[in-house]
């Protein structure tokens, strides 16, 4: 008879073993082996992790491993068509019903699902819900159910879906089988309607944090939005797939056409085009490289392109959820990727007049008014945008990020009581009737047909605002609206009236700090994050093999229909070029290859390895120093508690390894210490204020900083400053 503890471990073990030899992967990221352990045991679980997190193997490994078929619940044709198709390169037996099938191939699917021939189904809400499959489902044996982009239920969230609220039904007539709801964007008031909607009220809930911290945010001014757009795409994404969001159809197509037109490959996506074109052009942004989608929001919940290196907006988004959500299409793989947006006042009227002409009731206007505060709020901010990001989700950060604009470019303000004063006072004495343009010419003491009509000439605000030029009135008025002083009236037009909030202002019994905008163009080439070498390399031999490389994974592709990254991502085919394995075994112990992979395309792949050995110094498969396997692992994105747990070292080890780097000029200090100028600046104040008889000795400077900074990450610093050898 086996012993319990027996039983116990070779059940714990089995996860793990699933994940190394069907995804190979060689251990579990963050809360994936307690969510896998809950459902293995037969528990519901709510899991609300970032994207590009791991959520699903904590369905498809479970899913695996229990007795039955795992059923999928998802809201769009491509994530199950995406989905299903990389398990099937894994060897894993997986099918979705969806309309896009026949009724011949529709009917195969449901034959293999009742004859156990399937791991996982998935299927949309909709199809789930009829009593046809509801008693297919009773002929089954089911492994758990798992409900993808939960937050699909709240009537609250940006992608409600009235059919997720019918799923309820699903505990009510499996009560033993397990559920699992997964979402990547959800604040407490949306988890809280998950939980009771899907009656998850016995689940346990695992929150791994929203950081998601390869991506760098940057968010500037509109000024000419179209070529701020193609100068940031030139200068930092040049050939790089990418997903642009415009608010409307109209502007979506200029935007698609006029980039085509500038050398770039650009296609549309919106609700407005046929179904036949939606689907042509998403499948393109799937199979191609280098190509960009310009779209409305109809488009990405269901893509899960790992290697898209930037989401731009060119129109603000209408709250913090749709933003997090919408940037987080971007660097799915791990790699660096970035999150740009332009905005402006008339970004600010639009999105609030589309509030206030809405047909919702009272209560669901207010909570959009709160929404879209708090995404102005944002993008107004001159700390951390990251901290902030995170807090709106019940998230911390405990030091400012180093990878966002703020932090990388830290934002001026100035004291703009007295002009915020002119400008209350001159949309009060010209009646609050005028747009922000109109008060600004007569602040600015500009005279018109118009304004000499109205005898607004002669008020006593008339030109008392000259000493700002028109832009910087623009930017005082943007930062009034956002932040309440003033409101914008959608039934006369658009124009601006002071709120109750303006009172103290006026009076002089409170000051006003505001942001001095800069112009965008500076502002986002000096945010520019220095990480960006870690998806190039600087020696032109590994670029050649790592293009070579993609050129195989192209191939490999074409020949099944698939997506290049469905063979693999671009970050195992980097991460191939670093190792330069010789054999499977070696090729094996590489992320992201597992037996399945290995078994396809090892022997492809280490061919193309051989013939590229000689270009490179030392052979293939060099042995090279423990501080290089480092920094080979930093460029590739991996952040030092990452490269730690992969090497099995001290994180202090790594940080030695990096600062080796740093002494050579290979790296950046602030590169590795994720630290902004200013705040590197003010650790070297305190360094230089201390004695410098004990020269070499990091410990007083940490004792002065009172703890708050790594050892590992003064080490950095003071070997970038020439203090200390390394």
């Amino acid at each position: 008879m086996v012993s319990a503890a027996a039983s116990m471990s070779a059940a714990a073990s089995s996860p793990l073993k699933t994940l190394q030899t069907v995804f190979g992967y060689e251990r579990f990221r963050g809360l994936q082996a307690e969510v896998i352990e809950q459902v293995l045991n037969g528990g519901d679980a709510l899991v609300l992790m970032p994207t590009g997190g791991g959520k699903s193997l904590c369905y498809q490994v479970p899913a695996l491993l229990r007795p039955g078929t795992g059923v999928v619940v998802s809201p769009l044709i491509a994530l199950m068509e995406d989905q299903v198709g990389a398990l099937l390169q894994l060897g894993v037996k997986a099918a979705f019903l969806n309309s896009s099938l026949d009724f011949q191939a529709q009917r195969e699917v449901e034959s293999r699902f009742l004859a156990g021939g399937l791991d996982l189904l998935y299927v949309a809400p909709e199809r789930l819900l009829t009593e046809r499959f509801l008693n297919l489902l009773d002929r089954v044996r089911i492994a758990l159910f798992a409900i993808d982009e939960a937050h699909c239920v709240s009537q609250w969230g940006h992608d409600f879906r009235a059919d997720y609220w019918q799923l309820s039904l699903l505990h009510q007539r499996f009560p033993t089988v397990p559920r699992i709801a997964l979402t990547a964007t959800a604040d407490e008031r949306t988890r809280g309607e998950i939980i009771e909607r899907l009656g998850l009220d016995e689940a346990r809930v695992f929150c791994s944090g929203f950081d998601r911290s390869n991506i760098r945010y940057a968010i500037g001014l509109k000024s000419n939005p179209r070529q701020q757009l193609l100068e940031f795409i030139r200068r930092d994404h040049e050939g790089d797939a990418g997903i642009v969001y415009c608010l409307s159809r109209k502007k979506v197509e200029e935007t698609a056409g006029w980039l085509c037109s500038k050398g770039l490959k650009a296609l549309p996506y919106h609700a407005g085009l046929s179904a036949e074109i939606r689907q042509h052009n998403q499948r393109r942004f799937l199979l191609e490289e280098g190509l960009i989608v310009v779209a409305t929001v109809a488009f990405g919940m269901g893509i899960d392109k790992p290697n898209v290196r930037f989401v731009a907006h060119l129109d603000l988004p209408k709250s913090l959820e749709a933003y997090y959500q919408e940037t987080g299409r971007a660097g799915r793989d791990g790699l660096p990727a970035d999150a740009w947006m332009v905005y402006g006042l008339q970004d600010v009227i639009t999105l609030r007049s589309m509030v206030e002409s809405s047909d919702a009731d009272e209560l669901h206007k207010r909570v959009e008014r709160h929404k879209l505060d708090a995404m102005l709020g944002f993008c107004e901010l001159t700390s951390c945008r990251r901290q902030t990001l995170l807090q709106y989700f019940g998230d911390t950060l405990e030091r400012p990020c180093g990878n966002c604009d703020n932090c990388l470019n830290p934002v001026q303000t100035w004291d703009a009581t007295e002009a915020a004063r002119k400008a209350l006072s001159c949309v009060y004495r010209s009646g609050q009737r005028f747009g922000a343009h109109y008060v600004i010419d007569l602040l600015l003491g500009k005279t018109s047909e118009r304004v000499r009509g109205l005898g607004h000439d002669r008020l006593s605000t008339f030109g008392i605002g000259r000493e700002l030029d028109d832009k910087q009135w623009l930017s005082v008025f943007r930062q009034l609206v956002t932040r309440g002083f003033l409101v914008v009236d959608w039934e006369a037009h658009g124009a601006l009236r002071l709120s109750p909030a303006s009172r103290p202002l006026l009076k002089g019994e409170q000051t006003l700090f505001l942001r001095k905008d800069e112009e965008t163009g500076k502002t986002a080439a000096s945010a520019r994050d220095t990480r960006r070498s870690a998806i190039r390399f600087s020696d032109p031999r590994d670029e050649n093999l790592f293009q070579a490389l993609r050129g195989l994974r192209r191939q490999l592709a074409d020949e099944q229909s698939v997506p290049p990254y469905v063979i693999l991502h671009d970050a195992v085919l980097m991460e191939m070029v670093q190792c330069r394995p010789e054999t499977h075994l070696q090729l094996a112990r590489i992320p992201g290859i597992g037996e399945r992979k290995l078994e396809l395309y090892g022997d492809a792949f280490l061919e193309l390895i051989r013939e590229h050995a000689g270009q490179r110094g030392g052979g293939a498969g060099a042995e090279r120093s423990t501080a290089e396997e480092s920094l080979a692992l930093f460029r590739l994105g991996l952040g030092v508690e990452q490269i730690a747990a992969r090497r099995e070292l001290k994180p202090s080890t790594v940080y030695t390894h990096l600062a080796q780097a740093v002494a050579r000029g290979a790296l950046d200090a602030l590169e590795v210490t994720g630290l902004s100028a200013d705040e590197a600046a003010r650790i070297g104040s305190v360094w230089r204020s201390l004695p410098q008889d004990r020269p070499g000795v990091i410990k007083p400077l940490f004792e002065a900083l009172e703890g708050r900074y790594d050892y590992g990450i003064l080490r950095c610093l003071l070997v970038s400053w020439g203090a200390l050898s390394n």
